[in-house]
């Protein structure tokens, strides 16, 4: 069967595809004029089509924008530097790695810092053109690579963190990362630029097609009860089904995602749809044809109605699992039961059923440096230099210490909380809390997040305490802009910039990470969205029902109606 794109017979054949389109087709797989740009001296970017082509290297060209004005006023160009996403399905790391990523942002990197992301990986922010190859062959050296971390492929896989159950966490690893090696494009672009690979000729691309998918597509394993990795913000989720501890197969769900764009009632965020069990056997047959599926339905002239789950509501949930079914010569099982009670690390010490221990570390943000009187980058160096297991970065930014045995537990303990990485008095809120980058180095982000965050828990905090609840918590998140990243859209309270200073405030998610929220207030400032948490959190705390989540009481009570199907009520 041809991989090459051919346009749906359903959609308009008249109608003129999206540029990224031609860049993409004419980019001899993925390759563009990098290499030449690399070596152009007068600007520290890259230019044309290579802007956009980095992505699919693991790469977002990017400047500080604190600085953009005063560099104009001295008619200097933007600082323009990359970031840059590692691929590391299932978010494990070495300590050796570590060591080498650590020596990489403190001595190449613009802000000195490691940044743990929702994509359970790492990114590298403010490196400059001069430094982009050796970074690639730094991480290379250590067996790390950034293939297929952004552009219109399959992206990083999450899985499940798990530390407890080791066995069955090991088996949707070792499948985690068996789809992401499965799903990567076969072009040798990447090692031919970065790692001065010898030159071939790329013919095909059995899966992806020619011209790659229509967009960005994000894939998860996880294993109940703990839906940490927002199985609803994927377009693919294997949800582990284990029998007496041993993994015997996934449901599958396809069609989440929660970018959407301000203004556009045909955009909006929506959950996945369960298409059904699978054995073990068939998870790599079904991952394969549901991005083929996806690759030859996807819209492919709008990119903002590009991914998955649009095609599904434009073609049917129904027919896109049909035809899944078809290309696969696999045919869905009923659902096997399962169950989301909760979503958020479990934070200090556990033992797994090996007898080894995890300790689970909050680190705020995501942002691992060295800050005055928390020298967080320094601790998880020092604790790199003896750790014999390795480390686990979750899909909510936070640092899993694996494999810790008995006798190294008290020495790794001393040193996190010497360096501020344990903090007994950081509240359940907190922990609760998150946000993605925004300013000042996304250049999508309308409003602050990451350094907002901080600010902003403190004040729920109080609000909180205020109302005689401060063990509680609200799953709260802060994104910049409408783009997904921080995952706002599956919040009991997600704030989604606006302006500088003003967010659109959606009320209604659930602990389980289950249910899309819905608008609240709109464009609005801290002097009203602040006021108006206070008094719904009164109301919650005096009108709650036993264990009733904030999410469910603001829905019990019709503050926000309740979000079943994005497409109709999403925006009604």
């Amino acid at each position: 069967m041809s991989t090459e794109y051919k346009p749906n017979s359903k959609l308009d054949p008249n109608a003129k595809f999206a540029d990224n389109e031609r860049l993409k087709t004419q980019s001899n797989y993925l390759r563009g004029t990098i290499e030449a740009d690399l070596k152009d001296p007068l600007t520290g970017g890259f230019t044309a089509d290579n802007f956009q082509l980095i992505r699919f290297h693991g790469m977002y060209q990017q400047d500080d924008r604190d600085i953009r004005p005063e560099r104009a006023k001295q008619k200097l160009e933007p600082l323009h530097n990359v970031m840059l996403r590692a691929r590391m399905p299932g978010g494990i790391i070495k300590p050796s790695q570590w060591l080498a990523i650590d020596k990489f942002a403190e001595e190449k990197s613009m802000y000195g810092s490691i940044r743990l992301t929702t994509r359970q990986t790492f990114q590298f922010h403010g490196v400059l053109k001069p430094n982009i190859k050796e970074m690639h062959q730094m991480l290379n050296s250590v067996g790390i690579d950034s293939i297929a971390t952004a552009g219109d492929v399959n992206r990083n896989v999450l899985c499940t963190t798990n530390p407890v159950e080791s066995q069955l966490h090991q088996e949707a690893y070792e499948w985690a990362t068996k789809i992401s090696e499965h799903l990567l494009p076969h072009t040798k672009a990447y090692a031919e630029i970065w790692l001065n690979g010898e030159k071939t000729e790329t013919t095909e691309e059995p899966i992806l097609g020619s011209t790659y998918l229509p967009r960005k597509f994000k894939t998860t394993v996880t294993i109940p009860p703990n839906n940490e990795v927002d199985v609803h913000a994927n377009d693919l989720n294997f949800v582990a089904i284990a029998d007496n501890g041993k993994l015997v197969g996934f449901n599958v769900l396809v069609g989440g995602g929660l970018a959407m764009t301000h203004g556009d009632v045909n955009t909006y965020p929506r959950k996945a749809d369960d298409f059904g069990f699978i054995p073990l056997e068939h998870t790599l047959k079904i991952a394969e044809h549901v991005v083929s599926v996806q690759r030859d339905w996807g819209n492919r002239v709008n990119r903002k109605n590009a991914k998955t789950k649009y095609t599904l509501d434009t073609f049917g949930a129904d027919a896109f699992k049909a035809e899944v079914q078809k290309r696969a010569g696999v045919e869905f099982e009923p659902s096997r039961p399962y169950e989301f009670t909760h979503r958020g690390d479990r934070f200090g010490w556990v033992e797994g059923i090996d007898g080894k221990h995890h300790l689970t570390l909050f680190i705020e943000n995501g942002r691992i440096l060295d800050y005055p009187g928390k020298p967080l980058k320094t601790g998880c160096r020092k604790i790199a230099q003896i750790h014999q297991g390795d480390f686990r970065m979750t899909a909510n930014q936070n640092l899993i210490i694996a494999g810790v045995p008995a006798d190294q537990k008290a020495t790794i303990e001393q040193l996190a909380r010497e360096h501020g990485l344990i903090n007994d008095e950081h509240t359940v809120q907190r922990k609760n809390s998150m946000a993605c980058v925004a300013l000042p180095t996304c250049p999508l982000a309308m409003a602050e997040a990451e350094r907002y965050l901080p600010e902003l828990v403190t004040q729920v905090e109080g609000l909180l305490d205020k109302h005689g609840v401060a063990d509680d918590s609200i799953i709260l998140r802060v994104v910049g802009c409408p783009n997904g990243c921080g995952r706002a859209m599956l919040a009991e309270i997600g704030l989604v910039g606006k302006g500088l200073g003003k967010y659109n405030v959606y009320l209604g998610g659930n602990r389980e990470g289950t249910r899309v929220p819905k608008l609240y207030l709109e464009n609005v400032g801290e002097d009203v969205y602040l006021p108006a948490l206070d008094e719904l959190i009164g109301q919650w705390v005096q009108e709650r029902q036993s264990d009733e989540c904030f999410g469910d009481f603001v829905i019990r009570k019709g503050i926000v109606a309740e979000v079943k199907v994005s497409k109709t009520d999403f925006h009604a």
